[in-house]
């Protein structure tokens, strides 16, 4: 992370805006808020944005519909702002191609270190190597996942996942996988690297021989297939 890396705050409670734009303000980011996804859009086609706070409960244009909106033409980070209570916006928003969550209320710390995390983790995923599996390559260097030389549209979550099912030939459990993309040991609600894997598996389709890419253990978790 560097004091350059500029964050989009998208929600439409004026408190929250203020309290988020100034934590990270205090903590060396750049910062821009935008009241509705109408807005949040207008922003991202004037610059260019290293991580976006999106509050799943926007008017009008919702956050997951913006999410679907953004992640149709970018691969920035996403980190959705959910109520504590509402699963079923936590599965929609990343389904629809956000890499994480954080549930209302939440702390200012808690917030300052997942969006850390997230600009870490970009960083270290920028690094080294491609990893080819039969016709799939992962360019760790670019950031690209290609399918017989066809690139894959992937969010950063999503690409984060499939270089670590990449890295080793073995099963990688539920919680392995949410450590990993978390880079933490609390990990909460591990089912939410079911939907991950869905999403990974339904843009890289199937081998040439019908055989899927991402296996699913029973029991153990997921790997993957040179295919």
């Amino acid at each position: 992370m560097t004091v350059e890396s500029k964050i989009l705050v998208v929600d439409d409670e004026p408190a929250i805006r203020d309290a988020v734009g100034y934590m990270l303000r205090s903590n060396g980011f750049g910062v821009e808020t935008a009241a509705s996804g109408e807005a949040a859009l207008d922003a991202l086609e004037r610059e260019r944005f290293d991580v976006m706070l999106l509050d799943v409960m926007l008017p009008r244009l919702s956050g997951v519909e913006l999410c679907r909106r953004v992640r149709a033409a970018s691969d920035i980070p996403i980190l959705m702002l959910t109520a504590a209570d509402a699963e079923v916006d936590r599965v929609v928003g990343l389904e629809a191609g956000a890499d994480d969550y954080v549930t209302k209320p939440f702390s200012t710390a808690e917030l300052l270190s997942r969006v850390r995390a997230i600009l870490r983790r970009r960083e270290l995923d920028r690094g080294a190597s491609v990893r080819v599996l039969g016709s799939l390559e992962v360019d760790l260097s670019r950031h690209e996942a290609r399918v017989a030389g066809e690139p894959v549209r992937l969010t950063p979550t999503e690409f984060r996942l499939l270089a670590l099912l990449a890295s080793e030939d073995r099963p990688f459990s539920r919680r392995e996988i949410m450590q990993h993309l978390w880079e933490s040991s609390y990990v909460g609600d591990e089912r939410a690297a079911d939907v991950h894997v869905a999403n990974i598996r339904r843009k890289l389709d199937r081998g040439e021989g019908g055989e899927e890419r991402v296996i699913t253990v029973r029991g153990v978790g997921y790997r993957l297939a040179a295919v």
